[in-house]
Parts: structure tokens; C-alpha cells; sequence
């Protein structure tokens, strides 16, 4: 109950926020982070009508999904994907938020099954200088997005942040608005994206704000990871 009551308040600070920034709440999806949690956490939130849950580790998102497999999720891979591992992610996620360079989504598209819809892809952007981040520098995106085309199993979905850490909100607005205009600049450019991957628990009313598509929230949903 206690998840089921935290799934509820989120969705009503999703709709408020949202019709305070002029938005429609429809447009902004949950995810819910469940790296480190239980699968009978992910059970009590799927009970709650949340479908779309995001693993960060390549074996313990394995093992949630093979256990779960009866269950109609949604699986994101959120975690920085090493290319050892594209496979695993290929084979068993629907999406992936963290690719940022040709290689990776390379092996991601020669390793997708036939049998599976095209893996949705966000790519990484640094919009803070920060070396403990993975990510790629803008000025490398309009490459990477020029050779998705190419990918006959990768449906290039949209772009993905991790900013570094503010606390005041006109300031954590700042990043997700470099985001946008990286995205409002691939639209001018004929590229048919529609994710903004950005905000979290900290930061999503803000992220809201400069038009995120997908939240990622974790222990605002499910308390304390393991």
C-alpha cells in the first residue's frame, strides 16, 4: 500500500507541475527506477498501474526480467552499458537511455533479435562538465544521429541527462534547457525524435518545466534500495 500510495502522489505532482508549465500531464511518462529493489517492490508497483521500470546493472536487470517475464513490463536499461554486455541489453530490454558513441549502438542494433520490435534508444549528453559522468559532448551528436538511420533494429528515440547536482529550481532548469534546444535543433533538422529522458527525484518538477518526456524516479517510489 505504501508504494501504491507513493506511485499516487507522484502522478499528482506529474499533473500539477505539468498543467502549471502548460503541458499535458499525458505526455510525461514515470519511470520507475528499480535498481537494488525487490522484485516484490517492482510486483507492488506494477499492482499499482506502473509498467515501465528501469534497471541500471546488465545481470540484476536480467534476472528481474526473466523472473518477471509473465508480467506485461516495460524494461529500460539506465545504467552506462559497457560493450561487453550490449548483448544482454539487445536481447532482453525495450529500451536503452545511455548510449553515446557509434560503437555501442552499433552492437546493439547487429546483436537485436529479428523477432523484436527495434530497441528505442536515447543517447547521452553531457550538459555539465563533470568526468565522474559518462556521455557524449553535443558536438558530437549530429554524427551519432546522422548514422542511426543505418540501424534497421535501433528506433532513435531521443536524448538523456545526468546533470550534476543544484538545488535551486530557475538553476537545475538550466541543463534540461540545453537538452530541449539539442533536441528542438535535431527536429529543425528532420530528425523524428519525441523523448526527453531527464529529471529526477530531486529535479523532475524542473525537468517537467523544460519538457521532459520520461522521469526516473527511484526511492521516491520505493524507499531504500538493498
Amino acid at each position: 500500500m505504501a508504494i501504491q500510495k507513493k506511485i499516487k502522489e507522484i502522478y499528482k505532482i506529474i499533473e500539477s507541475t505539468a498543467i502549471e508549465a502548460n503541458r499535458n500531464p499525458k505526455d510525461i511518462k514515470l519511470l520507475a527506477v528499480s535498481k537494488r529493489q525487490s522484485t516484490q517492490k517492482i510486483l507492488d508497483a506494477y499492482n499499482a498501474g506502473q509498467r515501465d521500470f528501469g534497471e541500471n546493472f546488465v545481470q540484476e536487470g536480467l534476472s528481474k526480467i526473466k523472473e518477471m517475464r509473465e508480467f506485461n513490463i516495460t524494461w529500460h536499461f539506465i545504467g552506462h552499458l559497457q560493450n561487453n554486455k550490449t548483448r544482454v541489453v539487445a536481447e532482453h530490454f525495450d529500451w536503452i537511455h545511455t548510449v553515446d558513441n557509434i560503437k555501442t549502438i552499433q552492437r546493439l542494433n547487429d546483436q537485436r533479435p529479428e523477432s523484436l520490435r527495434p530497441l528505442n534508444v536515447c543517447l547521452q549528453i553531457k550538459v555539465d562538465n563533470e568526468a565522474s559522468k559518462f556521455g557524449m559532448d553535443a558536438s558530437e551528436l549530429p554524427e551519432l544521429v546522422s548514422f542511426c538511420p543505418k540501424l534497421k533494429k535501433i528506433s532513435l528515440r531521443g536524448l538523456m541527462c545526468l546533470p550534476a547536482f543544484r538545488t535551486e529550481f530557475n538553476e537545475q532548469r538550466k541543463p534540461f534547457k540545453t537538452l530541449k534546444r539539442l533536441a528542438d535543433k535535431l527536429r529543425e533538422n528532420g530528425f523524428n525524435i519525441d523523448t526527453l529522458s531527464m529529471g529526477m527525484s530531486g529535479d523532475y518538477r524542473s525537468a517537467i518545466f523544460e519538457g521532459s518526456t520520461i522521469v526516473r524516479l527511484g526511492t521516491t517510489i520505493f524507499g531504500q534500495r538493498q
